[in-house]
């Protein structure tokens, strides 16, 4: 199985978590580089990006105080690298750890003993790093309704405005 480096600067606010495993992440060059994958869009409507970043342009969210980095999955037996993902959040020490897919978020939570979450903010934390689970931004996740709201980019507004990121967009 191919990971990506972790893209992780000095002091950052928020950690975007995916998930490494999937078939889909086996031939990728960059985080989120999927056709119809919207995570660049979404990080620029939010207002946490100047621009759409393109996935080639990964490594340019340590400038904006962001970081990238996957939770690995096994499955066949079903299990996460939980430990790896908690080292290396309680070693970065950011403020938030997103995960972009309410999948994911569920990997985590159950690996850690913890009730599914649902999107926004998390009732747990990884290390000192309040978790945030964003709606899924695969391009088969055209769902009508997102917990509530009509679009993703609210959940992705609520983390940039409780992270205190400066409005970008």
């Amino acid at each position: 199985m191919e990971v990506l480096p972790d893209i992780v600067g000095p002091d950052p606010v928020v950690v975007f978590c995916g998930l490494a495993g999937a078939a889909s992440t086996k031939t990728r060059d960059h985080y989120y580089a999927s056709p119809g994958n919207s995570f660049w869009e979404s990080l620029h409507l939010s207002g946490m990006a100047p621009r759409r970043l393109r996935p080639e342009e990964d490594h340019t969210v340590v400038e904006l105080g962001l970081g990238l980095t996957d939770l690995v999955g096994h499955w066949d037996p079903r299990w996460v690298e939980i430990e790896e993902l908690v080292d290396k959040v309680e070693r970065w020490a950011p403020e938030w750890l997103a995960f972009t897919s309410k999948g994911v978020a569920h990997e985590a939570a159950r690996a850690l003993g913890r009730a599914r979450p649902g999107l926004g903010v998390a009732d747990w934390y990884v290390g000192e790093a309040q978790v945030f689970v964003l709606p899924g931004t695969s391009g088969a996740n055209q769902r009508r309704d997102y917990d509530g709201r009509p679009t993703r980019i609210a959940w992705w507004r609520d983390l940039a405005a409780l992270a205190e990121l400066p409005t970008r967009a």
